[in-house]
């Protein structure tokens, strides 16, 4: 029941990261603040499909 999900950032939209989640407990999309090597700071990342 997990999937693997993506990351983006919200400024650059570049593809950062990866995870899995469980879509039946967090229906919702995830948003995290992490570090992006493009921009060279921390923004907030996305869920993206």
């Amino acid at each position: 029941m997990r999937d693997i999900i993506t990351f983006a950032c919200e400024q650059c939209k570049s593809r950062n990261y990866s995870s899995t989640k469980n879509k039946r407990k967090t229906p919702d999309k995830l948003a995290f603040k992490k570090y992006c090597p493009f921009c060279k700071t921390h923004t907030l990342h996305k869920e993206t499909k």
